[in-house]
């Protein structure tokens, strides 16, 4: 169990260390917002009814921070209705002495990013301003099929080493690549040996790239599981472990070697499938409660719960990495969460990341409304830089009446 864990009450004797702060963020015809919100550098609380827009503010923090929304590939879909641009502009400081101004710029299927006034390469972009979020669809890390663990466990890397994005990008290409070729392969009636010398040159890049994979997602999930609070939520225990497709068929310890010999050894069955069967985009993330598979046997609550246990795990190997710590968005949080596990995430939470949560229910999150920098939104728009606590009280109270 990681020692970073304390005693329950104990939290806020965790020391305190610089951390990366969204001080504001400013958006224009991003989905239904418009304006800027001045944020506080602890836990931020946005309120308001069904449709309003708070999960449109932690989507644009999101499109900020990763160039990417939670909510959609594409992301023109983000762009308001009738409109042909958007943008999402954030200043961001680590510490006391340095500032940047990050900006995206959202024109059809087109998107363009800047720090400080000047445009940017993706890579170097993303190290500016990291974040992680619980939302609803990220419920399939723990509920779904592999591909998602996959994706969750190659976002954790690339907050370490942004270069990784590219990696992964071109294993991406190359089994593209290959799939094409053993389809039309397949379809031509090709011979095998024919087949082989077509394939060979991506068989070498995939090797190569695929080792790379393999290796930066295993060392990641040791990482994850030192750093596991395996028992914050639940009595029963958390476990992660990564497990290769090349289990059992060879030394993983020379996998590049493995998965060459592997390569060579399956070439005819990927002929007739049409498709690539071997490298680590058929590996998967097993995640288990007391020995028992969580996607198969865990509730609701613990599904949740093991899902919040992972994203903790993130922040924490991102801060062991870089002395910082990134953003934290939970996205309706009196939805996804019960009112205790609530209060231990906000508890465990404070003093460490810069948090922002969604909520409609002043009852989950009463005891840290003195705390927080809270915002009504309305069609879009901040009700007022920091609604105070009545304010929200009376907001809420007009929520719950109508549920």
């Amino acid at each position: 169990m990681s020692t970073h864990l304390a005693e329950p009450g104990l939290y806020n004797s965790y020391a305190k260390i610089s951390r990366m702060i969204l001080d504001a963020l400013e958006v224009n015809n991003f989905r239904n917002l418009s304006g800027k919100i001045s944020w506080g550098s602890g836990l931020n609380i946005i309120c308001g009814n069904n449709g309003q827009g708070k999960t449109n503010w932690l989507e644009a923090i999101h499109t900020l921070s990763r160039t990417k929304s939670f909510r959609t590939q594409r992301l023109q879909e983000s762009i308001r209705f009738g409109q042909d641009t958007a943008f999402v502009e954030g200043q961001v400081s680590t510490g006391s002495d340095i500032h940047r101004d990050l900006r995206i710029t959202l024109k059809d299927n087109t998107k363009s990013i800047w720090v400080n006034g000047k445009r940017e390469q993706l890579a170097r972009y993303l190290g500016h301003l990291q974040v992680f979020a619980f939302t609803a669809d990220q419920l399939e890390v723990v509920r779904g099929m592999p591909e998602a663990r996959r994706h969750f466990i190659d976002r954790g890397v690339a907050s370490l080493r942004p270069a990784y994005v590219q990696t992964v990008s071109d294993y991406n290409r190359v089994i593209k690549q290959k799939n094409r070729i053993l389809q039309d392969a397949s379809e031509r009636e090709t011979r095998l040996e024919e087949i082989e010398n077509l394939v060979a040159p991506w068989n070498e890049q995939l090797a190569r790239l695929g080792t790379e994979i393999h290796k930066a997602r295993a060392d990641y999930t040791d990482q994850l599981n030192s750093a596991l609070e395996r028992t914050l939520f639940e009595t029963a225990e958390l476990q992660i472990r990564y497990a290769s497709s090349l289990e059992s068929k060879g030394d993983l310890d020379d996998y590049q070697a493995l998965l060459g010999a592997r390569l060579r050894l399956r070439l005819s069955a990927e002929a007739t499938a049409g498709r690539a069967l071997i490298g680590p985009h058929r590996d998967d993330l097993q995640i288990h409660l007391d020995g028992r598979e969580i996607r198969v046997y865990g509730s609701s609550g613990q599904q949740r719960s093991a899902l919040l246990l992972l994203d903790l795990a993130a922040i924490s190997v991102y801060n062991s990495s870089h002395n910082d710590y990134p953003l934290f968005l939970v996205d309706d949080v009196d939805a996804e969460l019960d009112e205790k596990r609530i209060r231990r995430l906000l508890e465990y939470l404070e003093g460490r990341t810069q948090t922002f949560i969604t909520t409609s229910k002043r009852s989950h999150v009463e005891g840290f409304l003195s705390k927080a920098n809270v915002h009504e939104i309305v069609q879009g728009e901040t009700a007022s830089t920091a609604v105070k606590e009545n304010t929200f009280s009376a907001a809420a109270t007009v929520v719950e009446s109508v549920q």
